[in-house]
């Protein structure tokens, strides 16, 4: 799940992007309101973190003209300001949530869960194959009875097979949607074959059947049985 920050305190986005990059999230930080808001609409986000003192554009100014363009990504408001009436403006704007500076990082994590929870149903946050299965909200991956230690990319990877599942998924695909670079100067085969397999080996191994294969010539597939 891809999840925008925007925030201008250097640090602090650092110590964001961090903690949300640990629990699998895809995270793009934007450093002031101009760039924060042309990502958000140029960009497909599921969850948006806004501050509202922001260089540029501020935070309420984004918002209401999200909600303005029907667009209906959940935002939760980070500020200092810890007013009510602070706190019902950011409300009547269209924020989902709001989280007063300093704040533990534990809550801010807690907060977005369920906020992706309330934001879509709940078969949308799941993705399964046979007995495999990938939560997008707790960012866990299950197969059978074992829960998956998957690397970051690991996750983003399975995602995107699992998204695609039973079409045929090319390398030029994975560098563009997961790698995103589809411009760089020599391939990503290798790597990309690479984390494949490292990939194959945790959701396959000990397992009743394959479900990653690799198509020689064309590209991988992930299906129960053979491609």
């Amino acid at each position: 799940m891809r999840v925008l920050v925007v925030e201008d305190e250097r640090k602090l986005g650092q110590v964001l992007a961090a903690a949300l990059q640990a629990e699998h999230y895809d995270v793009v930080v934007a450093r002031t309101g101009d760039e924060g808001f042309f990502r958000a609409h140029a960009e497909a986000f599921d969850l948006i973190v806004l501050d509202l003192m922001l260089p540029g554009r501020n935070g309420l100014e984004i918002l209401q003209t999200l909600r303005r363009r029907h667009l209906h990504t959940p935002v939760l408001i980070l500020t200092a300001r810890d007013g009510l009436e602070d706190r019902v403006t950011g409300l009547d704007s269209g924020a989902d949530d709001y989280l007063v500076k300093p704040f533990a990082v534990a809550e801010l994590l807690a907060r977005i869960r369920a906020l992706l929870r309330r934001g879509r149903p709940p078969e949308s946050l799941r993705l399964k194959a046979g007995d495999l299965e990938l939560d997008l909200v707790t960012r866990h991956a299950v197969r059978g009875d074992r829960l998956l230690d998957l690397t970051v990319r690991e996750f983003e990877l399975l995602e995107y097979l699992l998204r695609h599942q039973g079409h045929m998924v090319s390398r030029e695909m994975l560098a563009r949607d997961v790698w995103r670079e589809p411009r760089r100067a020599t391939p990503l085969d290798n790597v990309i074959d690479v984390q494949i397999a490292r990939l194959r080996k945790k959701v396959d191994t000990d397992a009743g059947e394959r479900l990653i294969h690799t198509v020689r010539g064309v590209g991988f597939v992930l299906q129960q049985g053979e491609p």
